[in-house]
C-alpha cells in the first residue's frame, strides 16, 4: 500500500482566523441557545462595529492614545455634547450612611413624639403600611421620642440633633430634604435603589453614570472612586457589595474604583518581583497590540475597555502612592477631620482622603459608612455612630470651602431610608431600636448649585407621613445630575430595546427650590 497523497488540485487551505476557532468551539446547545435572540440580533451585529462601539463614543472628547495601537484613543472625557447646560458643580462626593440613619432622632423631631411616648402611634397614622416582619408580629407600636436634644442652628434655624454638634456648626451650607420616599423597607433593595435607581441589581450606580456622561478631569485616576468603612453603631453593619459601584450595563470602564486601607490600596497594582516599570510598559504595549487587533475582528467594546483598565492600572502605580502620603497634610487639617484620620480606612481618614481625590479631579468619589442599623440598642449604638461621622463630615465641608472647591462640589449625605416612630422592642428597654421605614426619610445636599441654610419637605406629626413636597428617589437622581449641567432625560445608555436612564422610565422632576 501506498499512503495517500494530496491531489496537486486540491485548493491551499488559508489560516484560520480567531472567529474561525471561535466556531470551532461553537456546540449544538449555544448555537440554538444563541439563535433564540433572533436574526434581528444577527444583522444588529453584523451593522454595529468600532464606528459604533469605539471611536463614535470618543467624538468630541478628551483622549489617550493606545500605546501599540496604531494611534487609537481611549476617552478620557465623557460623551459629546454633554454637561447639557452650564454645571454649577463639577465634582461629587457622596457621603452614604449606609443602613439608615434615623431622621426621627437627628433631623425631624416632632412635639407629638414626646406627648405620645409610650403609647401606640395612631392607626390613623400608621394606616396599611407594609412593615418588616422584624415588627409586624409585635402586638403594639408605642411612640419613642428622639434619643437627644437638638436645637435650632444656623441662619436658616434648622434642627439638628445635640449627637451632631459639628454638623451643626455647618448648618448654613446644609440643605436639609427631609421629605424623601421609597418603596424599599429592607436594605438590599433599599440601599441598590438609592445607588442604582433600581432595585433589582444589575442596573449601572450614579458614579458610573456620571463618569459615562462627563468623563474624568485625570487621566491618571479612575473617574469614580469608593471606600467603604465599618461604624462603631451596629458593628458588624449590612454587608456592602461591590455591584453599588458597578457600571451594569455601561461600559466597563465606567465601574468604580475601591480603594482598600493601607499601603497598597489598590490590589495587584503593584508590580510583582523581578517586573521593573520599562519591563510592565513592553508587556502593556504587546497585550495592547494584541487586543487592538481583537477588537478589529470582533467589535466587542469591552476589549477597549479591557485595554483602557490596563493603562490606567499603569498610571495609577505613579498616582496613588502618591494620593494616600498624607504628610503634605498640615496638623492643622488632620486635627480638624479629628482623631480617627490616623486610622487607615475610618471614615475620618476616608472623608480626608476623599478631599485629596477631589483635588485631583476625580469626578464622583463615594463613601460607604456600614453601622446605622439602630434595631436594637438606639440609645448606645446611635451616639457612638454618630461620633463617627460628625466632626469628619462637618470637616469635609469646611475643608473643601477653605480650597475654594465647595462652591462647584457636591456634597451628598443620604441614606437608603428612615427610622419607625414606633419602638421595635418594649418601650424603656434598653435593648429596643427602631424599625426600617420607607415612607419618609432624610438625605441631605451641600455645596455646588444648592441653596444653603434651608429645608425641604415636611412630614407629618409623627414624622411618619410626608404631608409637603415629597421628593422620590428618582427625583433626588434628577436634581443630582442637574447640578452637574445634565438633563437626566437625554443621559440615555442603548440597552435591551430601551434608552436606558439612571431615574427609569416614570417621570421624574428636578427638584429646583433647592437650587440657586
Amino acid at each position: 500500500m501506498h499512503d495517500e497523497q494530496p491531489s496537486s488540485n486540491a485548493p491551499a487551505r488559508r489560516a484560520a482566523t480567531p472567529i474561525d476557532e471561535s466556531l470551532a468551539f461553537l456546540t449544538r446547545r449555544s448555537f440554538i441557545g444563541r439563535s433564540a435572540h433572533g436574526i434581528g440580533a444577527i444583522a444588529l451585529g453584523a451593522m454595529l462595529g468600532e464606528k459604533m462601539f469605539g471611536e463614535r463614543l470618543l467624538a468630541g472628547s478628551r483622549a489617550l492614545a493606545i500605546p501599540g495601537s496604531g494611534g487609537r484613543v481611549l476617552s478620557t472625557g465623557g460623551l459629546a455634547g454633554v454637561p447639557h447646560f452650564a454645571p454649577k458643580a463639577k465634582r461629587v462626593l457622596c457621603l452614604f450612611q449606609s443602613e439608615g440613619f434615623s431622621h426621627i432622632d437627628l433631623f425631624d423631631p416632632k412635639e407629638a413624639l414626646y406627648a405620645h411616648a409610650g403609647k401606640d402611634l395612631p392607626s390613623s397614622v400608621r394606616g396599611t403600611q407594609r412593615v418588616t416582619g422584624m415588627t409586624s408580629g409585635q402586638g403594639s407600636f408605642p411612640v419613642v421620642p428622639p434619643v437627644a436634644p437638638g436645637r435650632p442652628c444656623g441662619k436658616g434655624g434648622l434642627w439638628i440633633s445635640d449627637l451632631l454638634p459639628h454638623m451643626q456648626g455647618v448648618a448654613d451650607e446644609l440643605c436639609i430634604i427631609k421629605s424623601l420616599t421609597t418603596e424599599a423597607i429592607n436594605h438590599d433593595p433599599a440601599v441598590t435603589f438609592m445607588n442604582t435607581g433600581n432595585q433589582i441589581p444589575g442596573s449601572a450606580s450614579m458614579g458610573s453614570w456620571i463618569s459615562y456622561g462627563l468623563g474624568s478631569e485625570n487621566a491618571n485616576l479612575p473617574a469614580f472612586i469608593t471606600m467603604v468603612s465599618q461604624g462603631s453603631g451596629k458593628n458588624p453593619g449590612q454587608p456592602i457589595f461591590s455591584r453599588l459601584w458597578g457600571s451594569g450595563f455601561l461600559p466597563s470602564s465606567h465601574q468604580g474604583v475601591g480603594l482598600r486601607p493601607g499601603g497598597n490600596p489598590v490590589p495587584y497594582l503593584a508590580n510583582p518581583d523581578g517586573v521593573d516599570r520599562t519591563q510592565r510598559r513592553a508587556m502593556l504595549d504587546d497585550l495592547a497590540e494584541l487586543n487592538a487587533h481583537r477588537n478589529d475582528e470582533l467589535g466587542d467594546p469591552e476589549t477597549l475597555a479591557r485595554i483602557e483598565a490596563y493603562e490606567m492600572a499603569f498610571r495609577m502605580q505613579v498616582s496613588v502612592p502618591e494620593l494616600v502620603e498624607m504628610s503634605d497634610e498640615s496638623p492643622e487639617t488632620l486635627a480638624m477631620y479629628g482623631p480617627d484620620v490616623r486610622r487607615p480606612g475610618s471614615y475620618a481618614a476616608n472623608c480626608l482622603l476623599a478631599r485629596r481625590l477631589l483635588q485631583r479631579g476625580v469626578r464622583f468619589v463615594q463613601l460607604f459608612h456600614r453601622g446605622w442599623d439602630q434595631h436594637i440598642a438606639l440609645g448606645t449604638q446611635l451616639p457612638n455612630q454618630c461620633r463617627d461621622v460628625d466632626q469628619p463630615t462637618a470637616a469635609v465641608i469646611k475643608d473643601l470651602k477653605r480650597l475654594g472647591m465647595l462652591e462647584d462640589t457636591l456634597v451628598i449625605f443620604a441614606t437608603e431610608f428612615g427610622r419607625t416612630a414606633y419602638s421595635q422592642g418594649g418601650f424603656g428597654d434598653p435593648s429596643s431600636g427602631r424599625d426600617h421605614h420607607g415612607r419618609c426619610f432624610t438625605s441631605i445636599l451641600a455645596g455646588g448649585g444648592v441653596r444653603g441654610g434651608i429645608e425641604y419637605g415636611k412630614t407629618d406629626d409623627f414624622s411618619y407621613n410626608i404631608v409637603e413636597n415629597p421628593v422620590q428617589v428618582r427625583d433626588f437622581h434628577a436634581t443630582v445630575l442637574h447640578t452637574l449641567g445634565i438633563d437626566h432625560e437625554r443621559l440615555t445608555y442603548r440597552f435591551r430595546g430601551l434608552d436606558t436612564k439612571l431615574t427609569g422610565v416614570e417621570p421624574a422632576r428636578v427638584v429646583r427650590e433647592v437650587l440657586v
